[in-house]
This record gives structure tokens, C-alpha cells and sequence, in this order.
């Protein structure tokens, strides 16, 4: 429904059906993500995606309850940080496929794949701090105003390095990309999974460009309700956020990653650009309590350690490659199996 409605703390009388349909298509995707991811035992890179799934959805639930309740501000709370906090999961589990991807082509990686992963998923970790807190104070409209404008402001910072994150991220696939292509080893298979990547990466940057100018657009009403043109009519949430979100995650259905990419995650084409041989894999060997205090792997950056764990400029004459009887997982291989 258009225009403000009195006492509506949405502005607006939420809508009684979009929430159902769309709460409907996320958990149809959720299910489709959980059923690939263990088909094809890819739990390493693509676990994200199902809680990604499952909170949008409780977003759309939420948002379905307060279609009736559209005064209670429990409600709203609740609505607003699920359907906040989704998409930036989304957007982890693009990074965990890229670092996969990246580790098997490791020598062609613009930064060592591992740096990829712990720099762009620790990141979003804070992004999602940053916005659990932003979301929770600025929905919260029974705060003081200088409550809610604090919250205003951790949300836009949290929306702003979001964007930069999808441009870094976006500018090291490029760059893998092109420097596959002029390797002569970009296959079908490595640019099924890179197109998925640009495609739901672009989605969610869409998304993301929606919310950041609704919120630095807004102004906080005297009865504590934001305005501003995007946040005052519901149509633009439901074609700028929950349509491009939903098919972001379809796009990932469609073209599962797992699907295209060796099955095991130890296994990396070589410099000859034929020959598949294993490595050690794609494992952080920290200690638990480190890999929280230091989601960076500041250390390791300082002490030089991705040198040492550059394992694919080691030389291991005795590890079994594609055709080694050794290595039965290595029968049926992805990216290498089609050029």
C-alpha cells in the first residue's frame, strides 16, 4: 500500500502478500542450496549459502507478521536486522566460491588465495557487526534521536565498505580472469563459475546501491519514522532488494558452483596448464582462537608466511597427478575435464 498510514511505524500498510511469495521462493532456494551442497560435498565453500537462505526468509516472515502488525516495533526490529544481515551472507559465500576457485589456479591469483578468503569473509564479519548494531538502533524508534542517528550512521558505514568489498572482489576476479584467458586456460567450466560470480555479484551490488542511497536520502521524521522517497514506497524495496536478492541466489542454483569445479579441493592445474596435481588444500592451520582474534591473518602478511605456504611453486616430484591410478578422486575432475 501507497502513502502513509497513521500510526504505521513502516510509514506505510505493509504488503499482506510480496512477504509470502518471496518467504516461499528464498526457501525453495535454501533447499536447493542445502540438497547441491551436500550432493556434491562442497560444504567448504558453499556452506553459507543455506543460513543465507534461512535468514531472508525469517526476514519475509517477520515482514509478513508485521503486514498485520505494522505498530508493533518488536516486529519491526526484527523484520529489518533479518532482512539486513541476509544479503552480506550472500555476499561471504561469493567470496568462499572465489577463494575455491582461486586455489585451483593458484599461481595466477592477483594475492594469494588464502589472503582472499580471510581478508574478504573477515571483512564481511564486521560488516555484519556493523549492521546487526546500525539496524537495531535505527528501527528502534522508542530511542532518544541521537540513538537512532548513531545507528543511521553504522548503517551507511557498513553499506559503504559493502560496495568496497564488491569492487575489490570484483576487480581480483577480473583480473584472474584475464590472466587465465592469456594462460590459455580459461575453460568452459572456470568461466561458467566466474560468469555466476559477476552475475550474483552484480545483484547484490545492486542491492546494495538501493539501500545506501535510501538511507543517506532519509531524515528521521519528528515521530522518529524515516522519509525520504525510496523508504516512503514500499514498491522499491520489493524490486530493488528482495527480487534482485532472490535471484542472486537462484542464479547460484543454477549454475552451482560445485558443479564446475574439482571435487576435491586439494587438487590445482599445474603450470602446464594440463596437468591436474594435488596440494595441501585449502586449510587455515591456526589455532580457533587466533582465526577470531585475527580474521586477517594480519600475522601471517607480516611474517612473510604466504610465501612459505605458496605450495604451488614447491616442487613434489612424487605427487600423483589426473591419470596417477594413486588418486582415484582425481578421475572426474571439473575445470580440467573441459576446455
Amino acid at each position: 500500500m501507497t502513502g502513509q498510514v497513521d500510526g504505521s511505524l513502516w510509514y506505510y500498510a505493509p504488503n499482506k502478500v510480496a512477504p509470502i511469495v518471496f518467504a516461499v521462493l528464498i526457501a525453495i532456494s535454501g533447499v536447493l542450496h542445502a540438497w547441491q551442497t551436500n550432493k556434491y560435498k562442497s560444504w567448504r565453500y558453499t556452506t553459507l549459502l543455506p543460513p543465507a537462505c534461512l535468514i531472508y526468509c525469517a526476514g519475509f516472515i517477520m515482514r509478513e507478521v508485521a503486514a498485520h502488525h505494522y505498530k508493533n516495533l518488536g516486529i519491526l526490529i526484527a523484520a529489518q536486522c533479518l532482512l539486513y544481515i541476509g544479503p552480506p551472507i550472500y555476499a561471504g559465500a561469493n567470496y568462499f566460491i572465489l577463494g575455491r576457485t582461486l586455489y585451483y589456479i593458484p599461481y595466477l591469483s592477483p594475492i594469494h588465495p588464502g589472503r582472499v578468503v580471510s581478508t574478504f569473509v573477515g571483512l564481511d564479519v564486521v560488516i555484519e557487526i556493523l549492521t546487526a548494531q546500525g539496524i537495531s538502533k535505527l528501527a528502534n524508534t522508542s530511542q532518544n534521536p541521537s540513538t537512532i542517528h548513531a545507528g543511521s550512521i553504522l548503517i551507511k558505514v557498513s553499506l559503504v565498505l559493502q560496495s568496497c568489498l564488491f569492487v575489490g572482489y570484483t576487480a581480483i576476479a577480473r583480473t584472474f580472469h584475464s590472466r587465465a584467458k592469456r594462460a590459455n586456460v580459461c575453460s568452459a567450466n572456470l568461466r561458467t563459475v566466474l560468469y555466476m560470480l559477476y552475475g550474483s555479484t552484480a545483484l547484490l551490488f545492486a542491492r546494495n546501491v538501493y539501500r545506501t542511497v535510501e538511507n543517506f536520502e532519509s531524515v528521521v521524521s519528528q515521530n522518529q519514522v524515516p522519509t525520504g522517497p525510496l523508504f516512503t514506497h514500499e514498491a522499491y524495496f520489493w524490486a530493488l532488494e528482495a527480487s534482485l536478492v532472490t535471484l542472486a541466489s537462484y542464479l547460484v542454483n543454477v549454475l552451482f558452483p560445485a558443479r564446475y569445479l574439482p571435487k576435491s579441493n586439494k587438487i590445482y592445474l599445474s603450470r602446464d596448464g594440463v596437468t591436474e596435481i594435488t596440494g595441501p588444500g585449502w586449510v587455515d592451520k591456526r589455532p580457533l582462537w587466533l582465526t577470531i582474534i585475527d580474521p586477517f591473518d594480519l600475522r601471517g602478511l607480516i611474517k612473510g608466511e604466504d610465501k612459505e605456504t605458496a605450495f604451488w611453486d614447491l616442487q613434489e616430484p612424487n605427487q600423483p597427478h589426473l591419470n596417477d591410478p594413486r588418486s582415484l578422486e582425481m578421475q572426474q575432475t571439473g575445470i580440467g575435464a573441459s576446455r
